[in-house]
């Protein structure tokens, strides 16, 4: 079967968050960080149950994210498991990478080997700035362990912060062209609660790159569904570049993505207000083909582009 929105859009990836927890406090993610109950939270065989049902329906790729995912308790035994879902042809984690060192033997095992990992600065005393923790050390031992134990692709996701980080845009795309990583420039995108003084477009950021770099348009054929980034690489670059520009320029018409939140409500649009709860209608008892009728009218509901500028709900509630 294959889930198929309004608009002709096949709908093939899963992003799911496991947690609404993190240990970082980022100026950008929003500042109530009011936590959810345990009992809100969706149990892991819940979560399994959901991912199942959307396997049948045609997704083919999953992502965990959070919050920060590898503080969930027994995250390791939670992918191993979810590794087992006959039909899943790529599963990805996203971390901040602060406990990526000491997980990246857990991630392995369970048959991940695509990792994005959040770092919007390559200077340790920014990062104190822009996270709120110093522990930029950990996330850089973290993405070279990473590298040692031949994990492909390895993507760096940058947040662009006007008056933050612009400066250091030439540093990222120097790093894509000494390490096989895949940097990718995010534009910032407001939340009720942000500053949105922070956006400056990727458009602008490419621009400056190409006063320096000839740029050459690559395929990401690494994927077998790719995502919404452009990709360049710098000539002899062992790394790529990527662009994420959310905002400035709209890739809704491509879209293939629909979430689950942490707390059990789909999310058809990252700047929708629209939730679809599945926890408590799966908690009264519903059989799986209730809930196909809930994935259903999820997907239904994605609309045809997003209109506002901003994101309803905090990052870390959402699942990135």
């Amino acid at each position: 079967m294959r889930l198929v929105d309004r608009y002709g859009r096949r709908i093939t990836y899963l992003r799911v968050s496991v947690t609404d927890r993190c240990n970082l406090r980022c100026i950008y993610c929003g500042t109530d960080f009011q936590r959810l109950r345990h009992e809100d939270i969706l149990r892991y065989e819940e979560i399994i149950r959901i991912i199942d049902l959307f396997v049948r329906l045609g997704i083919r790729k999953v992502r965990i994210t959070g919050g920060e995912p590898l503080l969930r308790k027994n995250i390791g035994f939670f992918l191993k498991e979810l590794s087992k879902i006959d039909g899943i042809e790529e599963l990805a984690i996203t971390t901040n990478g602060i406990l990526l060192e000491d997980f990246i033997d857990q991630i392995k095992e369970a048959g991940i080997r695509r990792i994005n990992i959040s770092l919007d600065t390559l200077r340790p005393e920014r990062y104190r700035e822009i996270t709120g923790r110093d522990e930029f050390y950990k996330v850089l031992n973290g993405i070279y362990k990473a590298k040692e134990k031949g994990f492909d692709p390895i993507k760096i996701n940058v947040v662009l912060l006007k008056g933050i980080n612009e400066d250091e845009i030439m540093d990222f795309v120097d790093l894509s062209i000494k390490e096989p990583f895949c940097i990718r420039f995010i534009e910032y995108m407001p939340t009720f609660d942000s500053n949105r003084d922070f956006f400056i477009s990727g458009r602008d950021v490419k621009r400056m790159i190409q006063e320096r770099f000839k740029l050459i348009e690559v395929k990401e054929k690494d994927s077998l569904y790719p995502g919404p980034a452009i990709y360049y690489r710098v000539e002899g670059a062992k790394g790529k570049i990527g662009f994420i520009d959310a905002i400035s320029s709209h890739f809704c018409s491509r879209c293939n993505r629909i979430r689950l939140t942490a707390d059990g409500n789909l999310v058809p649009c990252l700047f929708s207000s629209k939730k679809i709860d599945i926890k408590n209608p799966m908690r009264s008892g519903a059989k799986d083909e209730d809930l196909i009728e809930l994935i259903l009218k999820a997907v239904k509901e994605k609309p045809s582009s997003h209109m506002g500028d901003f994101i309803k709900d905090s990052m870390y509630m959402i699942g990135g």
